[in-house]
């Protein structure tokens, strides 16, 4: 089978043929494919993509084609330029590539599905190209897809915050969550109103409405848009971030005993008991359980806020918003009246949060926040794999590529 029949079943570049191809006489062997147009055909514009008379024809250029056995492929043709009556003198339209890009659009899209199973610095490497080269490829597999999604159906969306460099840097990112579709839907910098504010735009005033349910943790920025853009919707509090809020609080509680029992001359029962007051117990080890036991002997703060926050997790497992509320009044009570001020201040959060946190109760258990949280990991592990990212552009560009599951082109043949 010649390479001239391989490459005709691989590709679809009509109205051009294949001239030749051959092995060039460098001392690195390259292969190389002459193309040139049919006879018969006109060529079209690159702009409208009409036909039009030909105007003259340009210097010779080569475009990186996918290597054949890490042999470099490279397509060399000489693009004419086209008087066309609607944008002028404008380049002919090429199907193999778009505007002044070197790589054919079948090795960009190549590279991008490399770069999802490896960091971009290791592709760049296995393939012999650039790092520009890597990145432009992602960025391009990005824009594709981002045009060609679609926004419709979405019903379900979770909002939360990842940080993003050093010191108080976030990102907002927007996921839907719903059961048939799990996917990365916007990116923004920082965590402010503004930002969320931009998400609904791009979500657009026809599909907004159509939001049932939002989940999200308790950032003031967030719940006030999330109330002005969507209130139709049953908006949930993450019960993660509800859950991590209290062990805060009972983590800076621990804190500060054991500074005060080291100061009074008490012995240090607490010291490296911090994991043994955040985990649930049927997650201790037998070593941890034994100790915690041994703990729960003392009449200090940090167990008494541990034993109200084993008791606030019989809250999730009501069935009805009207027994949770009273649950919740009755816990929040009595952390007002234990003189813990970490615990008071979470009550006075959680009873300013009622109705938002009873609406976990009125979802009927069809929002998992387990999700958000899920692809909030992702998110860690698709930077940790880049070894960070120093641009908005870059970081948007690979989350969405990675975890944004967006559609790729189709060709004549999948190339892996």
């Amino acid at each position: 089978m010649q390479l001239k029949t391989i490459l005709n079943r691989v590709t679809n570049y009509k109205p051009f043929v294949i001239a030749s191809a051959e092995f060039s006489d460098q001392e690195q062997p390259v292969i190389e494919v002459t193309m040139r147009a049919r006879s018969n055909g006109k060529p079209l514009c690159s702009v409208c993509n009409q036909p039009a008379s030909c105007y003259d024809t340009l210097p010779a250029r080569r475009f990186d084609f996918i290597p054949l056995w890490m042999i470099p492929v490279v397509l060399i043709y000489a693009r004419r330029r086209v008087d066309c009556q609607e944008c002028g003198v404008k380049a002919e339209w090429i199907p193999w590539a778009t505007g002044k890009n070197h790589l054919t659009t079948e090795y960009q899209w190549f590279l991008a599905g490399w770069a999802r199973r490896m960091s971009w610095k290791e592709v760049a490497v296995c393939f012999r190209v650039s790092w520009d080269h890597v990145f432009n490829s992602v960025k391009h597999a990005v824009s594709w897809g981002l045009a060609h999604r679609s926004l419709d159906g979405i019903e379900s969306i979770g909002v939360d915050e990842v940080q993003w460099k050093k010191g108080h840097k976030y990102q907002t990112l927007v996921y839907q969550i719903d059961q048939n579709n799990i996917r990365l839907l916007w990116i923004g910098p920082d965590r402010t109103a503004k930002t969320l504010l931009r998400f609904f735009r791009v979500l657009g005033k026809d599909r907004t409405p159509k939001l049932q349910f939002v989940c999200s943790d308790m950032w003031q920025a967030y719940l006030k848009v999330i109330a002005k853009k969507a209130p139709q919707a049953i908006h949930v509090l993450d019960r993660f971030h509800v859950v991590q809020k209290i062990g805060k609080a009972i983590d800076k509680v621990r804190a500060a005993e054991v500074k005060q029992l080291k100061a009074d001359g008490y012995e240090e029962v607490l010291k490296g008991g911090r994991w043994l007051l955040l985990k649930r117990p049927e997650n201790l080890s037998d070593k941890q359980a034994v100790k915690l036991s041994q703990l729960l002997q003392y009449n200090l703060k940090s167990i008494r806020s541990y034993l109200m926050k084993e008791d606030f997790q019989q809250f999730w497992t009501y069935r009805y918003p009207g027994n949770a509320r009273k649950f919740l009044d009755a816990r929040c009570t009595r952390a007002m009246r234990s003189k813990i001020e970490p615990m008071k201040a979470v009550a006075r959060t959680l009873r300013s949060k009622r109705e938002l946190l009873l609406n976990w109760f009125r979802a009927e258990g069809k929002l998992s926040s387990g999700v958000v949280e899920g692809f909030n990991n992702k998110v860690k592990l698709v930077t940790r794999k880049s070894y960070g990212l120093r641009t908005q552009n870059a970081y948007e560009t690979t989350l969405y590529h990675n975890l944004g599951a967006l559609p790729e082109q189709e060709f004549t043949h999948k190339f892996f």
